[in-house]
């Protein structure tokens, strides 16, 4: 059996209208599943976190972020694999 592989992303930027939408239609463009989200507003800025099955996708984690960023250029984006991102925060 397979073991799963996880992406983590974060997108920040101004509020407008349509960003959820368009960050979940390049992760499916991108073949990745979304297991997990939150986001808020803070004074004006839209702040997204997902978790992402990557498992299925043919695309690195650099096209992942470029797919992503394309569709909202004026947002900052940051993906992550999964196993960068807990060796960052291990102790």
């Amino acid at each position: 059996m397979n073991e799963t592989q996880k992406a983590v992303v974060t997108v920040i930027g101004k509020d407008m209208v349509g960003i959820l939408s368009k960050v979940s239609a390049a992760v499916a463009d991108a073949n990745a599943n979304v297991l997990e989200m939150t986001q808020s507003i803070l004074d004006g800025y839209f702040c997204l976190i997902m978790i992402l099955d990557i498992t299925k996708s043919d695309k690195t984690i650099e096209e992942l972020r470029e797919i992503i960023g394309g569709r909202v250029p004026d947002m900052v984006v940051h993906v992550m694999h999964e196993n960068i991102f807990d060796a960052m925060h291990r102790i």
